[in-house]
C-alpha cells in the first residue's frame, strides 16, 4: 500500500453473507422461548424469566462478535482509479 495515492473503501457484503446468522439467532430466540413456556408452569415461574433471560444474554455477544468478523472480512481498500466490479 503507497501512502501517496488514494484508495476506494469497497464494501462487498451481501444479506447472504449473514443469512446463515440470521436463522441461527432466530432458532436461538425460539428455543429459549420455548423453554421459557414449559418452565413457566413449573412452581417457581421466576425461573423461565431467569433461563429466557440467560441464554439471550450470552449469545448476543457471540452474535455480534459473528456480525462484526463477518463485515470487516467484507471490507476492501481498492487503489483509486483502479476499475473493481
Amino acid at each position: 500500500m503507497d501512502p501517496s495515492k488514494g484508495y476506494n473503501l469497497r464494501c462487498t457484503l451481501t444479506f447472504g453473507d449473514i443469512y446463515g446468522q440470521i436463522l441461527l439467532w432466530m432458532g436461538v430466540i425460539f428455543v429459549s422461548l420455548a423453554a421459557g413456556l414449559a418452565l413457566m408452569g413449573a412452581s417457581k415461574p421466576i425461573y423461565a424469566l431467569v433461563g429466557v433471560g440467560l441464554i439471550l444474554v450470552l449469545s448476543l455477544p457471540f452474535l455480534l462478535f459473528a456480525f462484526t468478523t463477518t463485515l470487516l472480512n467484507h471490507i476492501a481498500l481498492d487503489p483509486a482509479g483502479s476499475t473493481s466490479p
